[in-house]
């Protein structure tokens, strides 16, 4: 007597692979907010700073002594003149404006000075680690980071599908249809990717036109340089994010949970594209309501086709027409 599939325990795995998606999805999203348009003042506000106008005296001590100028108004003496720097120091200490030390001579910087952009050695200090930092976020990284991340993740579902005894049918897997499984539900795929891309660049037109933050930070920091990376990413990285959301996102919050719990499969493809959006929350507002339409895409083909190798193939081809579109080809619609 064969045992009966533990939906239970599998809806289990699935929500805490969920919860750790959205998780990695929110730091993400952090990782790729941009500070500088929340931090910078409005225009016109007192808290706007010092005054860099070109008509701005250099700051000077309190005491009328000769003490080099900081932060925007030694930017502002350094700014383009048409002088050679040898012509500018010159004037510099003829008019008794000069930051450089009288020990060590006119052309000898003093030894605790500021960079030339106004910065004294402990901010320079703090600049250089924070690009450091920076660089360590290159493509590569990223790449790897997915990579490792969503597969590690779908492997789990996967053990889970296995250890609870779900039907591969409930999954959307026919084996031996070949409208399932075959060829022609690759060819169906394809043609439905193409058909989704082409909505999802209207989408996006729209949020744009409309004024919908939509970021393309995340997809512009995974795009390789060389045709290597190209191959990794197109053969490696974009399978693995195509077969585990669609395992996630369709084949489990869709397929099984209705073949286990007896839930409509339009109400679960209406509460899976909710996730699927939420997921993508690095991409901003306009990114959420244009993957939610794409997601929503997807379940509907899901559901319609019962075919987990039709979703895929078709997320596949959307990822993949906008990368290479967008950041091979260098086509921006609008």
């Amino acid at each position: 007597m064969s045992t009966p599939p533990l939906y239970e325990s599998f809806a289990a795995v699935t929500m805490l692979v969920l919860g750790m998606l959205i998780v990695l999805a929110r730091a993400s999203q952090a990782m790729f907010d941009d500070p500088a348009d929340t931090d910078a003042p409005a225009d016109g506000d007192p808290a706007d700073g010092p005054d860099v106008s070109r008509d701005a005296e250099p700051t000077r001590a309190t005491d009328g002594s000769d003490v080099p100028a900081t932060g925007a108004a030694r930017i502002e003496r350094h700014a383009d003149t048409g002088q050679t720097p040898a012509e500018r120091r010159a004037d510099e200490v003829l008019d008794g404006n000069s930051d450089w030390d009288d020990a060590g001579g006119p052309w000898e910087p003093a030894a605790d000075t500021e960079t030339q952009w106004g910065e004294n050695d402990a901010e320079a200090d703090a600049r250089r680690a924070r690009e450091g930092t920076e660089l360590e976020f290159s493509t590569g990284t990223l790449l790897a980071n997915v990579a490792l991340s969503q597969g590690l993740f779908g492997a789990v579902l996967v053990g889970a599908t296995w250890l609870a005894e779900i039907p591969p049918a409930a999954l959307g897997v026919r084996l031996g249809d070949p409208w399932n499984v075959g060829l022609p539900a690759v060819a169906f795929g394809a043609g439905f990717g193409a058909a989704l891309y082409v909505g999802n660049e209207l989408s996006t037109v729209i949020a744009d036109a409309t004024g919908v933050e939509y970021s393309e930070g995340l997809r512009e920091s995974l795009a390789p340089d060389t045709l290597r990376g190209w191959a990794i990413l197109l053969g490696g990285v974009l399978p693995v994010i195509a077969v585990f959301e669609e395992l996630l996102f369709r084949a489990a919050l869709v397929g099984a949970f209705a073949a286990g719990f007896g839930l409509s499969p339009w109400l679960l493809a209406a509460l899976s594209t909710v996730a699927f959006a939420i997921g993508h929350g690095a991409q901003g507002p306009g990114g959420i309501a244009v993957t939610g339409l794409l997601g929503f895409a997807l379940a509907a083909g899901f559901v319609l086709t019962e075919s987990l190798l039709v979703v895929i193939v078709a997320h596949y081809v959307v990822n993949a027409l906008e990368f290479g579109v967008h950041e091979g080809l260098g086509i921006e619609w609008v």
